[in-house]
């Protein structure tokens, strides 16, 4: 019998269950494992991570599923992290078609299931959570099965969950949805039954008659029977024992009541009681038959268990998903370079979020990593969002590798760590007798010892807790140790000494958040590429410090460092300009297109009473004419009994003919017109973007937009914000697109938007090849959200092409999930 993994991937095929003996050693087996993949538990816990699966397993149904919830790791490998997070996207989508979709009625079998391998016999009330489970089981692999095409994986898992065969039957036969035993449960106890109703009765009417009958009548206390130790008796007045000749089974409390059995209904008693315990035997028979039953069958009620488990689990992390208003990350996994020790890590994570802060509160960031760096230093005030960025970094990796969905949004992409390692906080132990310092550098000491090319390293406050110029030498030395072995590194510092060496280093690259001198708090905005400023001497005179005391302070420092940090604060105004030129720019473009869609709106409306007017009017002309006809046909009918000639009859009717012919013709809507260019644009022309003020050249067509390349930047704008300019055609396309022309037959988007599933996939199919042929560089595929049916099909199909070098979801403001990006070998 195999151990129930809680916190195993759905990827494993494991049967059976840990009993409440056995789940020592599945934890143990779960830590062996874990130690294996060299998951650093020290860092889960730095992390926070365990605070999210508590979230998680709050959406769990039964406490099978809640165990693994709380015990579940990283996967071992991409592939295995991949399938969760596609597990995890089939749940969403199936529980926005069947909101109720679940394993209701499933329980925690483990014990029932250890009491019945040591043969000891099942409760009814056990027997029926047996049943409610293999049900539950039951229907919700129906479900899945009869909604394959749509959920692919998710009925991949159900089928995995075996049906015993009888064992529901046999409960339902035998015990109630109240947890009795029917008395069809078998032949023996129906006839028991019967008997021990009949006695119960004759027991009865002998015991009324009783009460009206001397000696009792006048003997009873009160004119009533009632039962002791299971025995009828009559309640007798201690002054008229000698009356009544039988069992005394009890008294009253004050000695006044004799509780007598008369010894003429003894027998009577004695029959009824045995019948009873005639029916509890048979009743324990049937139980253990029940019980044999479900031994039997123990371990595939215990794979049905696992298997409701992991699909509970499943369905919680879609829940939770939704919950955080979360997207499925895209994993990519590290490519090192072979010139140098870059280790080839993605990392572009926008409109990251913390999972466990307030998600109306908490500030999103953007996180990236550019291609040739994978060091980055933060600096930044205290309480200004550093450790917030280290954690939110490295639990969303970790939350991505568990099969979770992150809050970020859309086209978020991020590298497959072997293992993740954290030193964040005050370490100190007491215990060992150790400073903070110490318990930080023993906590380093362990990490260098155990993380390699495929590690994520996160250090917070590196060298901190010590003389800061030694604490800035360790700091520096311990970073350029990890980026000379080409380790994946996040660091936060307050010490300059790292600003410059990131500055200076290949690889490294500063980042910084930014701190609001009018308000004196920080904005928890991430800024890559700028270091940190000094922001000291501007906060000490913003609360009052003389301006005596502020020039003596500036005299103390280095004149280059002064200029530098003027430079700087030149440099993030700039930059902070140009985010807020760039946010007007959208909001214009945002603007426009609501405007747009508007005036397409009442245009729309308009063509809508146009069609309804000429409608109207062909319906009417269409009844004049069949009148018209009518009479034509009168009057030709006429002429030939007298013999007139009927030419111009004929010539009538030709007429109302061909007027017909026009009459029957549907009035046809017109597409609602759009300023475009004044001819249609050729890839090399030169436009300017009218919601932009910016100059491009057209690289792609499709139906609807032009690709462009304004400056450095690529962009998509529709053909109505384009103004053709009147400049020769560019004789070359931009580098990355080379010397290819891309033929005006193949266009650099396909929309499956509305179409059936077989006819998208032919027009893909077809589409996929031109486009390769051609030249492009990449393609757009419009599936759209929905259910996610014609993205997975579109998806799968670029895995299977090995002229695709890599796909990726496109940016938020591109279409996100509902586009797929397509980059040909």
């Amino acid at each position: 019998m195999k151990p129930l993994h809680n916190g195993a991937p759905s990827e494993t095929n494991h049967t059976g269950i840990c009993n409440a003996q056995q789940l020592g050693s599945c934890k143990k087996a779960h830590m062996l494992r874990d130690t294996l993949r060299r998951m650093d538990e020290k860092a889960l816990q730095t992390l926070e991570f365990p605070k999210v699966l508590e979230r998680l397993a709050r959406h769990t149904v039964f406490s099978v599923s809640q165990e693994r919830a709380e015990a579940l790791r990283p996967a071992a490998d991409i592939d295995a992290a991949r399938r969760r997070l596609a597990e995890t996207g089939e749940a969403r989508a199936l529980l926005e078609d069947q909101p109720k979709v679940g394993v209701g009625g499933a329980r925690d079998l483990r014990p029932a299931l250890g009491n019945a391998r040591r043969g000891m016999a099942l409760t009814a009330a056990e027997l029926l959570d047996v049943k409610g489970t293999l049900v539950a089981a039951r229907t919700l692999a129906r479900q899945l099965q009869d909604a394959e095409a749509s959920y692919p994986l998710l009925a991949e898992l159900a089928a995995q969950m075996p049906q015993p065969v009888g064992v529901v039957d046999a409960i339902t036969k035998a015990i109630s949805e109240r947890g009795q035993i029917l008395d069809n449960a078998s032949e023996q106890l129906a006839q028991i039954r019967s008997e021990l109703g009949v006695a119960h009765e004759r027991l009865l009417g002998r015991m009324q008659k009783m009460l009206s009958s001397d000696p009792y009548a006048k003997a009873l206390q009160e004119p009533i029977f009632t039962q002791r130790d299971g025995r009828y008796v009559l309640p007798i007045r201690a002054e008229e024992r000698g009356r009544v000749k039988g069992v005394v089974h009890d008294q009253s409390a004050s000695g006044a009541t004799l509780f007598i059995e008369p010894l003429s209904v003894v027998e009577l008693n004695n029959t009824w009681r045995e019948l009873q315990l005639a029916e509890r035997e048979e009743e324990r028979r049937i139980l253990l038959a029940l019980t044999a039953l479900v031994q039997t069958h123990s371990e595939a009620i215990g794979a049905a268990l696992e298997g409701l488990a992991e699909l509970d689990l499943v369905l919680a992390r879609a829940k939770y998903a939704e919950q955080l208003r979360a997207h499925a990350p895209e994993l990519l996994p590290l490519r090192p370079h072979v010139d140098g020790p870059h280790p080839g890590v993605t990392l572009r994570l926008f409109d990251a979020r913390h999972p466990l802060l307030d998600p109306e509160r908490v500030v999103s960031s953007d996180i990236e990593l550019f291609p040739e760096n994978y060091c980055l230093v933060i600096t930044g005030p205290n309480t200004g969002g550093k450790t917030v960025t280290l954690k939110t970094v490295g639990l969303l990796a970790l939350m991505g590798q568990s099969g979770l969905h992150i809050p970020a949004a859309a086209g978020s992409q991020i590298s497959f760590f072997e293992s993740v390692y954290a030193d964040i906080g005050d370490e100190q132990s007491i215990e060992q007798s150790l400073s903070t310092f110490s318990g930080h550098i023993t906590n380093i000491v362990s990490i260098l010892k155990h993380a390699n090319k495929r590690s994520l390293v996160i250090f917070d406050e590196l060298g901190a807790g010590t003389d800061p110029q030694e604490g800035a030498a360790l700091a520096r030395a311990l970073l350029d140790h990890l980026v000379r072995r080409g380790i994946t590194t996040l660091v936060a510092t307050h010490y300059p000494e790292l600003k410059v060496y990131a500055q200076g280093t290949k690889g490294v690259v500063n980042a910084s958040v930014e701190f609001d001198l009018k308000t004196l708090a920080p904005t928890y905005h991430l800024t890559v590429g700028l270091p940190g400023r000094s922001n000291a001497l501007a906060i000490a005179k913003r609360l009052g410090l003389s301006d005596e005391v502020l020039e003596q302070a500036r005299s103390g420092i280095d004149p280059a460092d002064l200029k530098a940090e003027d430079l700087l604060d030149d440099i993030h105004r700039e930059r902070e300009r140009a985010r807020r030129a760039h946010e007007r720019a959208a909001e214009a473009e945002r603007s426009a297109e609501a405007l747009r869609a508007e005036l397409a709106e009442r245009l729309e409306l308009i063509e809508d009473e146009r069609i309804e007017v000429l409608e109207t009017a062909r319906k009417q002309a269409k009844q004049e004419l069949d009148a018209l006809k009518t009479q034509a046909g009168r009057l030709r009918a006429d002429l030939a009994r007298q013999r007139e000639p009927l030419d111009k009859v004929q010539a009538v009717k030709q007429a109302i003919e061909a007027l017909e012919d026009t009459v029957e013709e549907p009035v046809q809507r017109q597409a609602v017109p759009e300023s475009a260019p004044g001819r249609a644009l050729r890839l090399g022309d030169a436009v300017r973007v009218r919601s932009l003020g910016a100059r491009g050249v057209v690289i792609g067509l499709s139906e609807e937009e032009a690709e462009l390349q304004v400056g450095a930047l690529r962009a998509r704008a529709r053909y109505t914000d384009l103004e053709l300019l009147d400049e020769p055609a560019s004789e070359s396309l931009p580098d990355w697109q080379g010397t290819v022309q891309l033929p005006d037959a193949v266009a650099s988007e396909v929309s499956l938007r509305g179409m059936r599933f077989e006819d998208a996939y032919n027009k893909l199919d077809a589409y996929l090849d031109a486009a390769y042929a051609s030249g492009l560089r990449s393609a757009r595929i419009i599936h759209g959200k929905g259910t996610g049916t014609l993205r997975e099909m579109a998806r799968d199909m670029l895995r299977k092409r090995n002229y695709v070098e890599r796909y990726v979801f496109a940016n938020p403001h591109e279409g996100g999930e509902g586009v797929t990006i397509a980059y040909f070998k």
